[in-house]
């Protein structure tokens, strides 16, 4: 019974220790939302399956879409010719959590580079 006991204790200060360290990662709730909302709706095609795996749509980060929340929203709405519409999958506000997210990523260094030399 005492070590069932010390256990559950060890488990609930390891859950408590992850849940700790998951609000320390210096996004606002708006933005946690956002990258959750993110990686279930485009993680499919815009995160890698795994480490060094190439993604079917380009890597998005604080500089997509130009840096325009405008336009980062117009693409989600309204879609592609490669990439669906979510206009009527994701609320408004879901949209918008995912570009506060979306601004948190920063740019690959060659995408900086190439940025500044422009």
């Amino acid at each position: 019974m005492k070590a069932h006991g010390r256990w559950l204790s060890a488990l609930s200060l390891g859950l408590c220790a992850t849940l700790a360290a998951a609000q320390d990662d210096g996004l606002d709730p708006t933005q946690r939302s956002g990258r959750q909302v993110f990686a279930q709706s485009c993680g499919v095609c815009h995160l890698p399956p795994n480490r060094g795996a190439a993604t079917y749509g380009p890597r998005l980060n604080q500089a997509s879409a130009s840096g325009s929340d405008e336009l980062m929203r117009a693409f989600i709405t309204q879609g592609t010719a490669r990439m669906p519409a979510f206009k009527f999958y994701l609320t408004g506000d879901q949209i918008d959590s995912v570009i506060a997210y979306l601004r948190t990523v920063p740019a690959p260094a060659d995408a900086q580079a190439k940025e500044k030399a422009q």
